[in-house]
Formats: C-alpha cells, structure tokens, sequence
C-alpha cells in the first residue's frame, strides 16, 4: 500500500476537488464556495495525495469549542486503501490542536461502509435527522466524536 500524505487544502488543489465534490456529492460545493473557504479562518480543510494525485479530501468548520465535519471525500479509486481514515485521523488530530471539545458530522443512512470506518475512528451515532438529504431524499445519521484529550 502506498503512504497517503495530507497536505493542507490550497489554491492547487481546487480542480481536483470540486471535480471530487461533482463525482461524490448530489449537491456539491460550488468551485468558488471551496475557494472562500481557503480564507475562512473557522474552516479546516486537507487533501490526502498519493503518487501526487488527489485521492481524496475533508473539511471541517468550528464554532468556539464545538467541530462539524463538512465534507469527506475519496474519489473511487482510492476508497479502501486508508485514504478517509487518514482524513478522518488528520481532522480529529486539528480538532485536539483546536481544543474542541467535540467534532459532528452527517452521514447518509445507508452509507454503511462510511458509517463502520466513523466508529471504528470513535464516533459514535447519537441522532437521526429525518430526510436531511436530497437526491435522492435519504435521512442522516448524526454522529459525534468527543475529544478525549479535552
């Protein structure tokens, strides 16, 4: 297996990602909403690269002490190799820097293979929010992780 790196997002990156957000998402971010968010000082977003692609990416936005993960993302070929469980470790690893006390994100119900790799990274279901997603219309589970360290 090859190493995945996780890079801070930057300018670089934006094709790649919004391509990964058009191919991932029924309703993606837009090119200009990823790059407002590469000056928002209450967003964190990385890619994870490997052999110099970008094989996935993932975002958070924080609030005092609170986290929301916003998107996580790996583009087909590189899902089950470790690329969103890097994400994900990066994401709780800036919300330990951050001092946040928690970090949520939604999932899709159906979404089991997302959901076993969220707790098997020690987030645990804690809600449902009923046809939170469109296209197709789908509930989300909420999910929360609790930092330890805090």
């Amino acid at each position: 297996m090859c190493k995945t790196g996780i890079l801070p997002f930057a300018a670089e990156h934006l094709d790649a990602v919004s391509r990964l957000e058009r191919e991932c998402f029924s309703e993606p971010w837009s090119r200009a909403q990823l790059e407002a968010a590469l000056t928002d000082d209450r967003m964190r977003l990385f890619v994870a690269v490997r052999n110099g692609q970008v094989a996935g990416y993932a975002g958070m936005s924080f609030v005092l002490d609170e986290g929301s993960v916003t998107d996580i993302a790996v583009f087909p070929q590189f899902r089950n190799g470790g690329v969103g469980r890097a994400l994900v470790q990066r994401l709780k690893q800036c919300s330990s820097a951050l001092g946040l006390s928690f970090l949520t994100l939604e999932v899709r119900a159906s979404n089991g293979a997302a959901m076993a790799l969220y707790q098997s990274e020690g987030f645990v279901p804690v809600g449902r929010r009923r046809g939170f997603y469109r296209n197709p219309a789908e509930d989300a589970v909420l999910m929360t992780w609790t930092n330890a360290a805090k």
